[in-house]
């Protein structure tokens, strides 16, 4: 892997453009700065890491701008005629759209993602027709205009196209196969995770065929939210209020999945044959013992984190791909997927990241009784931290079988066995200028203050 191509920029320039144009919207628009409003002070989240994308007039000018800030066409946006798409490789901003015979300069669509389009419309009381068919590739329904602004809602499912379609109706009865296939899907294997992981990809191999495998994916996904935020009071409280204004978990950073070092691979390859590609290789540093492996679906539109133990030689290799020897002594991940299972299986994520206005979800959490811990990203471009972990029930097989191994003490078995582990986060991340990466060092304190042997809920 070259060690400059996920060198992450920042794109204070870019940024301007896009908070300075969607200012100049919210003076226009007055439906956008109540829906504004609204999400600052009931979902602790800024408006633009909601938006979708913004289309602009098309002209040079305009495209020389935008190639000066980073972007590119984007080769997967299929437009209708007239219509030009641009995303940004290397930062995290909306997509934008131009379009011709326009004479106005500034902003006149923005559109916002949110997870279904007719909750939003019905949480909104929006009076109009929605545009694409339930559960297809594109959806979207015009908000309101006001101004020259037209102020939209769309809806994705694997796809980074801007055209909707009814698909016929061999497709719902495939999807809706789909979502109970992976709902249903058997999670507990504790005597032999390799055949979980054999079983689950099944489901992939089939519903990829059936459906491909870009909204076989998106509909996994789905479901593993689902899962985690069931295990994790904070995320049902923060789903619960972004659902109030319709929005959903479209605004998700990155989902986080622990893995043992004997399974890592298989969750590397089935991500892979859902269309993921590998990112940077993240080391936390030698104390903390631990590393992930990056990876991105583009159509998608998800970012995973791969978490296992890590020692320092393994990362100049790739232990992605490579077999990792097995260690009885078990650092912080190692343990946790040891007293809860493997995340791709019965524990499920360890967090979901979502961006999110930083001190204002640490204050309001903090207000509904959920405390954060120390942050371990707080810088002017990257902030980040974990809700208080929630403590889960260990299984006595569990906790007997690592006492048995010499993974734990007696004393530790006593405490798992009584007031059980830490389990899930949810994760508060704040980005700025478009920075894309994440934190490599100080991430390595708050994981080892994550460790079940010595968890402590540490408050910023």
């Amino acid at each position: 892997m070259n060690s400059t191509e996920f060198d992450w920029k920042r794109y204070p320039e870019a940024e301007a453009f896009f908070l300075e144009g969607l200012e100049a919207c919210l003076a226009t628009h007055q439906l956008a700065a109540r829906l504004e409003q609204r999400m600052r002070e009931q979902t602790s989240t800024k408006l633009i890491d909601w938006v979708d994308h913004i289309v602009l007039p098309d002209s040079e000018p305009t495209r020389e701008r935008l190639a000066e800030m980073g972007f590119t066409v984007e080769l997967l946006g299929e437009t209708p005629p007239g219509r030009t798409a641009f995303y940004h490789p290397g930062a995290v901003f909306p997509k934008v759209v131009l379009e011709e015979s326009k004479s106005r300069s500034n902003f006149f669509e923005v559109a916002l993602k949110v997870e279904s389009v007719a909750d939003f419309a019905a949480k909104q009381e929006i009076n109009r027709s929605l545009e694409g068919a339930p559960k297809s590739r594109y959806r979207k329904v015009l908000v309101a205009e006001e101004g020259g602004l037209s102020l939209l809602a769309v809806e994705r499912r694997a796809y980074r196209g801007y055209l909707c379609e009814t698909p016929p109706a061999e497709y719902y009865r495939e999807y809706l196969r789909a979502e109970e296939l992976w709902r249903t899907r058997p999670r507990h294997f504790f005597d032999d995770p390799a055949e979980g992981f054999r079983r689950t990809m099944e489901i992939l191999e089939d519903g990829s065929a059936r459906l491909g495998k870009g909204l076989a994916a998106h509909i996994f996904f789905e479901e593993e939210r689902k899962y985690w935020q069931e295990r994790n009071k904070a995320g049902r409280l923060q789903k619960e209020r972004q659902d109030y204004l319709g929005l959903g978990w479209a605004n998700h950073d990155h989902h986080t999945f622990r893995c043992s070092r004997k399974h890592l691979q298989d969750l590397v390859r089935f991500l892979e044959c859902m269309g993921f590609q590998c990112r940077e290789r993240f080391y936390a540093g030698q104390e903390a013992g631990w590393g992930a492996q990056v990876m991105e679906n583009r159509l998608l539109g998800i970012t995973v984190f791969a978490d296992l133990d890590l020692s320092p030689e393994e990362t100049v290799e790739d232990f992605a791909h490579q077999p990792l020897s097995m260690k009885k002594d078990l650092g912080t991940v190692g343990l946790w997927v040891a007293l809860h299972g493997e995340s791709f299986l019965e524990a499920g994520m360890h967090h979901l990241a979502i961006r999110a206005d930083f001190d204002a979800l640490r204050r309001d959490m903090a207000e509904a009784g959920i405390q954060t811990m120390k942050p371990f990203s707080d810088f002017s471009f990257l902030r980040q931290a974990f809700t208080q972990g929630e403590q889960w029930r260990i299984e006595p097989n569990r906790a007997k079988e690592l006492l048995s191994l010499g993974s734990i003490n007696q004393e530790q078995y006593q405490k798992f066995s009584t007031q059980g582990a830490v389990g899930s986060h949810l994760e508060n991340i704040e980005r700025k200028e478009g920075f894309k990466g994440f934190n490599q060092r100080s991430v390595s304190a708050i994981i080892q203050a994550t460790d079940p042997r010595a968890y402590s809920q540490v408050s910023a």
